[in-house]
């Protein structure tokens, strides 16, 4: 017997379909209309700016769910959430000094130590 329910096939493509109205074109544009009516409240004086930044943070919040789960799961698994593909690559090895420099800084001259200390 098989350890998968026959009809997890059709949940699975029901929310697949959820997914899809959720953060489809549809939505999308519902979004942008959201916005630009807050900005024009905004504009007119008829909405405060904490219920704009409430909507505007909606709309963040609603489209980038999949990467606040996959965080949120990652980070309960002990992994750092981040995709190996991700991660910057380490910084090129520091070259020495060229000689130049190296004698430089061995030098006692201060050019600003006469202007300080009188000269006896």
């Amino acid at each position: 017997m098989s350890d998968i329910d026959p009809g997890s096939n059709a949940l699975t493509a029901a929310l697949a379909w959820l997914q899809g109205t959720l953060l489809g074109t549809v939505a999308t544009t519902v979004a942008i209309v959201a916005v630009a009516a807050v900005g024009f409240l905004m504009l007119t004086g008829r909405i405060d700016v904490r219920r704009a930044a409430q909507v505007v943070l909606g709309c963040f919040i609603i489209f980038g769910a999949s990467t606040i789960a996959g965080g949120i799961i990652g980070a309960l698994q002990g992994g750092d959430g981040e995709p190996a593909t991700a991660r910057a690559a380490p910084p090129p090895p520091a070259l020495p000094p060229p000689a130049a420099l190296q004698q430089a800084s061995q030098s006692p001259y201060d050019p600003y130590a006469g202007a300080a200390v009188p000269q006896r």
